[in-house]
């Protein structure tokens, strides 16, 4: 069976789909590039789907090379038989592969392999066929004072350590215990001998067992991290060994003698100190295995939701990055972005501070034109929005506070020195407030997704499938949003479809030398940037106020011709066209139809002429928080206030009250009805009204609930 077919098997898509989009894949074309311009060719896949393909061929071609592997080793050791190889060729999941490579795979020495050595291994086989003989007279043939074998009992336990690697390697009985093991198998945990005090933050876990394949993917990442840093003993065993011993002894008992009696020790002595420990990890790896994918899934639509959250746009904006001690940094930046002023006030270090920073604040204000405040929700973040707020304006600006998780690895990271290399990290941390409120998306890409703090166990799990699911994520926003061609950074570039770090720093410098990008075709002549990058980046780039409107748009050039043709046929211009809604009304798009421009293309084109670049992002909202509400001490049960989503986890939503410390909404407490998921709720960036349960002020944890609550 092909790649292409087993994929569709297993995704359940139809084989010709899966067909069109390997080739395109396996061509250099991009997701974004497949999921949105060739509808026609993938029967209209979505981005999820075209993942699924990849990934699943990727893994299929990884078993493959396994089993290449597997084959020559076997090969070379001379025993691969017809049989085995149609096994191998066979077989399709990796464990049931390495299973039936076990009995063959280069060992370290083991009991098993020393009684072999002895000479010892035809005393094993007869003892196995379990006929009816003197065992120890037997026995007492292999006595060899130059091999090492001194009586009959080292013999015998020579030949059942032979026989328990037998058992341990069989890969039907393998399959058996794995089965089981995924059936009855419990995870416990205990706490590790004198880790008591040491260890309280892994209390819950001190004495805990549960079905090991129901416990949910947050407690097995806690659990593993508790084992790791050494405060807890984790153990996978079936719900009794007895059983599992004795459905191995079905398998391989077929008498009842003494051979027999034999090799049911054998049997449950491989169980004990081969088998058993390596379903325990085979277990444990599944386990970890399905934790990762479901924490890497809550981080990736976390991270979705940060960086598709509203922009404000293109707006002055006076940032501050506050602080106590050092002062508050204050920066203005124009409607690009662009640093235009720097300073640092100190509202609460002296007498007449506060004073001194209003009036400041006042100025600045007025001689920048400046439209949004932006404040971080850091350290003093409320009490220098609290001060800001007693500022009187002319022209009063909104006042926003900012997530600023991440703030301190972009300021000091490689690209702000590059992008400001004369200014310390205090400042560039406020430039990154200020542009997160303008367009977090432009902002949050120059930072390691793992670094902006909205994951759940981040640093537990499979770090290469995080960084990988986390690209997708990036690549997906960014080619969802699309990216204005004369403005981008080359961070945000680095993401459009088909271009990647050196081509985005190519258009960077080229935009440097000649100047602003007229039009989309202008990109052809930036270094290395050849005809199939632009097929793959072009309908993702923008350029406002290019002389083609259809530049502006998603529309992608290679349908230019097709949307001249309309306006032809309708009587009006490309502009006309975009501008007026009775000229595209008398557009019959199946008027348009071409085998490799369907319907749902056509549909695709109208929507973005309608509004050319429109931001798929929603509308921004003002926010503000109670003003009586500071610090956690302010907080009483049974209080009700305004709040925004922060972090979302497996088990609930965090939320910021604005005390410096986010409160949890526990799944249970998310709506009036049952939830499994809290994304059915909640995103991130999301103003909510929270009721306070109760407040742990020595532990700083804040209970709230959503129940009953109403906006």
């Amino acid at each position: 069976m092909s790649y292409n077919q087993k994929i569709s098997q297993v995704l359940n898509i139809n084989t010709r789909q899966v067909e069109k989009t390997v080739e395109l894949l396996e061509n250099g074309a991009t997701v974004p590039f497949i999921a949105r311009y060739r509808k026609e060719a993938t029967g209209s896949l979505d981005e999820v789907q075209i993942l699924a393909i990849r990934d699943k061929l990727s893994q299929l071609k990884e078993l493959d090379k396994r089993r290449d592997v597997i084959l020559q080793s076997i090969s070379e050791q001379g025993k691969l038989t017809p049989e085995l190889e149609k096994k191998i060729m066979d077989v399709e999941i990796l464990s049931e592969l390495e299973d039936l490579y076990l009995p063959y795979k280069p060992k370290r020495k083991t009991r098993a392999t020393v009684a072999v050595a002895k000479g010892l291994e035809p005393l094993a086989k007869k003892i196995f066929q379990q006929n009816n003989f003197d065992i120890e007279t037997e026995a007492e043939k292999y006595i060899s004072e130059e091999k090492g074998v001194l009586d009959e009992n080292e013999a015998l336990a020579g030949a059942r350590d032979i026989i328990a690697e037998w058992v341990n390697e069989d890969a039907f009985a393998r399959n058996r215990m794995r089965n089981l093991y995924k059936r009855t198998a419990f995870l416990s945990s205990k706490v590790a001998k004198n880790k008591e005090e040491e260890g309280k933050k892994y209390q819950s876990w001190f004495d805990w067992n549960e079905p090991a394949m129901k416990a949910p993917s947050h407690r097995i990442l806690a659990m593993l991290r508790g084992e790791d840093e050494g405060f807890l003993k984790i153990k996978v065993e079936p719900e009794s060994n007895e059983s599992a011993i004795e459905s191995l002894e079905k398998l391989f008992i077929k008498g009842n003698n003494d051979a027999s009696r034999q090799v049911k020790s054998a049997i449950a002595d491989g169980y004990k100190r081969l088998l058993s420990p390596s379903m325990e990890t085979e277990i444990l790896a599944i386990l970890k295995e399905k934790a990762d994918e479901e924490a890497i899934k809550v981080f990736t639509e976390n991270l979705r939701q940060l960086l598709l959250a509203s922009p404000l746009g293109q707006k002055t904006v006076l940032a501050i990055d506050p602080g106590f001690r050092t002062g508050c940094k204050v920066v203005c930046l124009d409607k690009q972005g662009q640093l235009l002023h720097n300073e640092t006030i100190h509202p609460f270090t002296s007498s007449g501070g506060e004073h001194q920073a209003i009036n400041k604040i006042e100025h600045l204000t007025e001689a920048y034109k400046i439209e949004a405040i932006a404040i971080g929700n850091g350290t003093a973040g409320r009490e220098t929005e609290a001060f800001v707020r007693r500022a009187h304006f002319k022209n009063a600006p909104i006042i926003v506070m900012v997530n600023e998780s991440g703030a301190s690895i972009y300021s000091a990271s490689d690209v702000a020195r590059k992008e400001f290399p004369n200014y310390d990290v205090t400042v560039r941390g406020a430039v990154s407030i200020g542009r997160r409120l303008m367009d977090p998306l432009s902002e949050l890409v120059k930072i390691d997704p793992k670094s902006i703090g909205v994951g759940q166990y981040q640093h537990d799990v499979n770090q290469s499938k995080l960084q990988e699911a986390l690209t997708d994520t990036v690549v997906s926003c960014v080619n969802n949003v699309g990216v204005e061609l004369n403005t981008a950074s080359k961070e945000l570039l680095t993401y459009v479809s088909g271009i990647g770090p050196v081509l985005a720093q190519n258009i960077v410098d080229y935009r440097s030398e000649n100047g602003e990008f007229g039009s989309r075709t202008q990109l052809k002549k930036v270094p290395r940037l050849g005809e199939k990058v632009f097929e793959l980046c072009a309908g993702f780039l923008r350029i406002r106020n290019a002389k083609n409107p259809l530049d502006q748009s998603a529309v992608h050039p290679e349908r230019y011709k097709l949307v001249e043709q309309m306006a032809k046929r309708v009587g009006c211009s490309v502009p006309e066209l975009l501008e007026k809604k009775e000229c595209r009304d008398k557009v019959n798009i199946k008027e348009f139809v071409t085998p490799d421009c369907g319907l749902p293309t056509l549909e695709d084109i109208m929507k973005e002429l309608e509004k050319p670049g429109r931001d798929p992002r929603t509308k921004f909202e003002v926010f503000e928080f109670n003003k009586n509400i500071n610090k956690i001490e302010d907080l009483v049960a049974g209080m009700t206030l305004p709040g925004i989503v922060t972090n979302i986890t497996a088990f609930g939503a965090f939320v910021d009250i604005g005390v410096h410390q986010d409160g949890l909404v526990h799944v249970s407490q998310l709506a009036d009805r049952y939830i499994s998921n809290p994304n059915e709720v909640v995103r991130l960036q999301q103003n909510v009204l929270v009721k306070v349960l109760d407040v742990d002020i020595p532990r700083r944890r804040i209970n709230l609930s959503m129940k009953g609550i109403s906006d």
